[in-house]
């Protein structure tokens, strides 16, 4: 015969939650019940319990024992992996952000007209802006892409290099 401090060991508090997410699709029986509970609760019929409040858009009460919410059906996350990789390349578009500021800051070139520097200034912060906004788009336009979001990323890694800041541009 098994103590109910057993049982608890079994199982996490909140496991009888009605709105709880699981693969399991039927309401696990207490065996710490009374058994006149059960013979009373199993004559009354199956209780559902209904979640309190709205539920956003695209969720929805299944009429599985014990009033389990469905998560909406959507993209699946990035796998652990995936995200790894993503944080990894952010960080060196980072650098490549600085890498530019830091390059384009130490030319010193002597504009000849205004033309000549409004152009060398767009060029400049042009520059400095390329490798986010390159991440930012290759990241945007190839949702649901894996393989080419993954193409794109790495190709930007090769062309975005801050040039003037690996062949040092003299300044200092």
């Amino acid at each position: 015969m098994t103590s109910s401090r057993d049982d608890d060991a079994l199982g996490w508090a909140g496991d009888d939650d009605p709105t709880l997410v699981s693969g399991n699709t039927t309401t696990p029986e207490r065996t710490d019940a009374p058994a006149a509970d059960t013979e009373a609760a199993s004559a009354a019929g199956p209780v559902t319990a209904e979640p309190a409040g709205d539920l956003p858009e695209g969720w929805e009460v299944t009429g599985s024992p014990g009033g389990y919410v469905d998560a909406p059906t959507g993209k699946a996350p990035l796998s652990s992996p995936a995200l790894v990789g993503l944080g990894i390349l952010g960080g060196v578009y980072l650098l490549y952000t600085i890498g530019w500021f830091i390059g384009v800051s130490r030319l010193t070139n002597p504009p000849a007209d205004v033309l000549t520097e409004f152009m060398f200034t767009l060029g400049t912060w042009l520059a400095i802006a390329a490798p986010a906004v390159w991440f930012a788009t290759a990241y945007w336009l190839t949702r649901g892409k894996p393989r080419l979001r993954w193409t794109w990323l790495v190709l930007g890694v090769v062309l975005l290099a801050p040039l003037p800041f690996i062949a040092g541009s003299g300044g200092l």
